[in-house]
């Protein structure tokens, strides 16, 4: 025992000798974690983003209508960054790429409404840009309905109504939103939790195949095996531990900066995050060691493989899209990637403060992703004794 933790240590002290003389490695490791950090937070800083270029036509131009444009320059992510009576226009600059939406009052609608009518008032959005669009047609359906109340209030004050019976009348129920886990409706709450540590469990993979597949390039692993006296594990052990501190220790980093510098909200506490975020390193190293057993000696093809399966991962996390809504062998395939298993894990403890309970399948799935490449390892043994780097 004692002697298998000294020749770990030995091995250890091997790899850090090791990053010195690979800076770019080092350089991947340590300072693409940190650029993806301040590039993403810095990218999505207010939040949601607002004052989104629009454009309204109103071909009414009554004081009705004038009075509802007021209204409708008040909304936070709408910026009428053109106002005109010409619809062409607002169209030609819609394809431009000046504008993301446009509001449309067509001439007759004040005199539609108060003659019972009703006058159709349109609105267009640019969906090419699927973020800007989505957020747009949001405030531009709440417009219509506001445009709508706006001219009914006209027509029943012109009738003699008092504000609170127009009031009853036109809004008879007063709905109450509650978002919870994000009630701030900050995209970055979500996005960047999960991109950055994503993109930092995508390095971890790469790296995890490229510390193992350089000893087969330059021929050195019959010298790595001797020096550990034929102990596989030994071997993954001192060449992984480093690189399982010094990931830990951004993992950290990054809670810090979300949880504590930018106030995310973060109902377990940061360190249960801490926990959490040690135990994607983990997976991710196994997930890696694991492609590389699976190709051993070939570093180019672990390598390959981590990229595509990671960046696979992104899109069968289910931030961006259930899972559950996904096809079955889809949701199937999700299950073997750590950052899934680390969203929801998220979801449960940061946003919505849950007990452990209802994701520890998540957190077992974490730990299997882990403990899994150590039942495969005889195949690096193989690989040492019998075969040599495959380019």
């Amino acid at each position: 025992m004692l002697k298998a933790l000294r020749n770990t240590w030995l091995i250890t002290l091997r790899e850090l000798r090791a990053f010195g003389r690979r800076p770019i490695f080092l350089i991947i490791m340590f300072l693409a974690p940190l650029g993806f950090l301040w590039m993403f937070t810095g990218l999505m800083q207010s939040g949601l983003p607002t004052k989104l270029p629009a454009a309204l036509v109103d071909e009414d131009d009554t004081h009705v209508t004038r009075q509802l444009t007021r209204i409708l320059g008040t909304m936070e992510e709408t910026n009428f960054v053109m106002k005109t009576k010409s619809f062409t226009e607002a169209r030609q600059a819609m394809q431009r790429g000046e504008i993301y939406a446009i509001f449309r009052i067509p001439k007759g609608t004040t005199e539609a409404a108060l003659t019972q009518r009703q006058p159709v008032v349109s609105f267009y959005t640019n969906d090419t840009y699927y973020i800007a669009a989505s957020l747009l047609m949001k405030d531009m359906r709440k417009m219509s309905e506001m445009a709508g109340l706006a001219i009914t209030r006209e027509t029943m004050r012109a009738r003699g109504a008092t504000d609170e019976k127009i009031m009853g009348s036109i809004q008879p129920i007063v709905v109450e939103s509650h978002p919870l886990g994000n009630p701030h409706l900050n995209y970055s709450v979500v996005l960047s939790n999960l991109i950055v540590p994503g993109l930092l469990m995508l390095v971890i993979m790469l790296t995890t195949s490229y510390a193992l597949g350089i000893e087969w390039k330059r021929n050195r692993q019959k010298e790595l095996y001797k020096l550990a006296d034929g102990n596989i594990y030994v071997i993954i052990v001192g060449k992984l531990l480093p690189q399982t501190m010094l990931y830990t220790l951004i993992f950290w980093l990054i809670d810090l900066v979300f949880y504590s510098y930018l106030q995310f909200p973060c109902q377990c506490g940061i360190p249960r995050m801490m926990l959490w975020g040690f135990l994607a390193v983990l997976a991710s190293q196994g997930f890696g060691l694991l492609l590389f057993e699976a190709f051993p000696a070939m570093m180019r093809f672990a390598m390959s493989a981590c990229s595509l399966l990671g960046v696979m991962q992104f899109s069968l996390a289910g931030f961006s899209f259930p899972v559950s809504a996904m096809e079955l062998p889809f949701q199937w395939l999700s299950n073997i990637f750590p950052l899934h298993h680390y969203f929801l894990i998220y979801v449960n403890q940061a946003l919505n403060g849950y007990e452990i309970s209802y994701a520890w399948m998540n957190v077992a799935a974490l730990l299997g992703i882990s403990i899994l490449p150590w039942l495969f390892s005889y195949r690096l043994t193989d690989a040492i004794q019998n075969k040599e780097y495959k380019a």
